[in-house]
């Protein structure tokens, strides 16, 4: 268990990273900690090569005589890390120090979606491999790696029970990794990964309880209670995509029925389009589909229309389970507006419970794929933070 120092000394640790610089006796107010204590944790981590002294700029520092006033700040080079997101079609890479400061980023196209464990450790290779080539890094270099993958993840043992992306269930991923790369892996639920990076470089900076949907080939969900990003006691919290919102209803490719994900996401769309509508077939994709909606064509509009009311549905219970301050929808599919247009929410706001209060901001957030890596590259830099403030930095590579 964590003692009462190591707390504060992460405490201190996470202020200077929020604040970017920040001087120490502000440090003990975001903190509330003596400054004599700041001051022996933060000489600590000066010795530890964690944090830097920066001298603050003469206008900042004012015109006053004696000794210049300095601000602290995260050492950039202390350490190195890769965040990494598995995508259906491509694997991103980011490499970032330890400031937060994306160093490089690459995009590698996977030439199979769906890959035995043997296969996704390959690609994961290949594109570190590329990625530290191209910004003329080593493996040595690296202190970690952050790994988000679509599925129900068990982040805490590293543990796939399911994903999209993988032939096996129940997969020791990150242990599987390690192995092969010869250094520390963090694996998340990518969406969790999305909320941390929303957490500390998005639009909820600020925000102690939010929510993050993100809409791709599937429907993931991000939840941060009290700045802590919220994944149950098995891993399986926040699958947003597997509620159900219809008994014996359609298939899902987690092998249930009923789930929200198989009305919502891009393949249950085409596959309803391509058994329904006559001239769709699943070829045609989500942007063809909607354009039939808009055009007039009955049954994609019936498609749509029942996609869209399911996730108001959907969403308006998150209100109403967690009433959050801030919902953010993210990902590749926020350029198609179905799932956000005004009708929706303003079905959204009619199913929630009312109450003399507004309802929670809903906001759109149309991320990259590099950002869901950011989110992987700061998930490894808080690991490798806490191992550094238990072990010393030396042993943490």
């Amino acid at each position: 268990m964590e003692n009462s120092k190591d707390t504060t000394r992460s405490a201190i640790l996470d202020a200077i990273r929020r604040a970017g610089r920040i001087a120490r006796i502000d440090l003990a107010q975001a903190t509330d900690t003596s400054p004599a204590t700041v001051t022996t944790i933060t000489a600590e981590m000066i010795r530890d090569g964690l944090i830097a002294e920066v001298a603050r700029s003469s206008a900042k520092s004012g015109s006053g005589r004696g000794r210049p006033r300095v601000d602290l700040a995260l050492r950039a080079d202390a350490f190195l890390v890769a965040g990494l997101k598995v995508g259906e079609t491509t694997i991103s890479v980011v490499l970032v120090d330890f400031a937060g400061t994306v160093v490089h980023q690459h995009t590698m196209p996977r030439d199979q979606t769906r890959v035995a464990l043997d296969g996704l450790i390959s690609q994961t290779r290949q594109a570190l491999d590329a990625t530290l080539e191209d910004a003329a890094y080593g493996f040595d270099d690296l202190s970690a790696v952050g790994v988000g993958i679509a599925g129900i993840v068990d982040a805490t043992r590293g543990f796939v029970h399911w994903s999209p992306f993988l032939e096996e269930r129940n997969v020791e991923l990150a242990t599987a990794l390690y192995k092969a790369l010869k250094l520390r892996v963090f694996l998340d639920n990518d969406a969790n990964l999305v909320a941390m990076a929303e957490q500390y470089l998005g639009d909820a900076r600020d925000t102690a309880n939010f929510i993050v949907v993100t809409i791709e080939a599937g429907v993931g969900m991000g939840i941060v209670i009290d700045n802590q990003v919220y994944r149950g006691t098995r891993g399986c919290g926040a699958e947003f995509g597997h509620t159900k919102v219809q008994l014996d209803g359609a298939l899902c490719r987690c092998g249930q029925r009923g789930c929200l994900e198989a009305y919502v996401a891009d393949y249950a769309l085409l596959r309803e389009a391509s058994f329904d509508a006559q001239g769709h077939s699943p070829e045609s994709g989500v942007q063809d589909l909607l354009a039939a909606a808009r055009d007039g064509d009955a049954t994609a509009q019936s498609i749509v229309n029942r996609s869209s009311r399911i996730f108001a549905m959907g969403l308006s219970n998150l209100v109403n389970l967690f009433d959050p301050e801030l919902i953010i929808l993210s990902g590749e599919r926020m350029s198609f507006d179905h799932l956000y247009a005004e009708d929706v929410i303003t079905a959204i706001k009619a199913s929630i419970v009312q109450v003399d209060a507004p309802p929670p901001k809903i906001v759109v957030h149309k991320w990259g794929d590099f950002m869901w890596a950011r989110g992987a590259a700061a998930f490894a830099l808080l690991g490798v933070a806490e191992m550094s403030l238990r072990d010393g930095i030396d042993r943490v590579a």
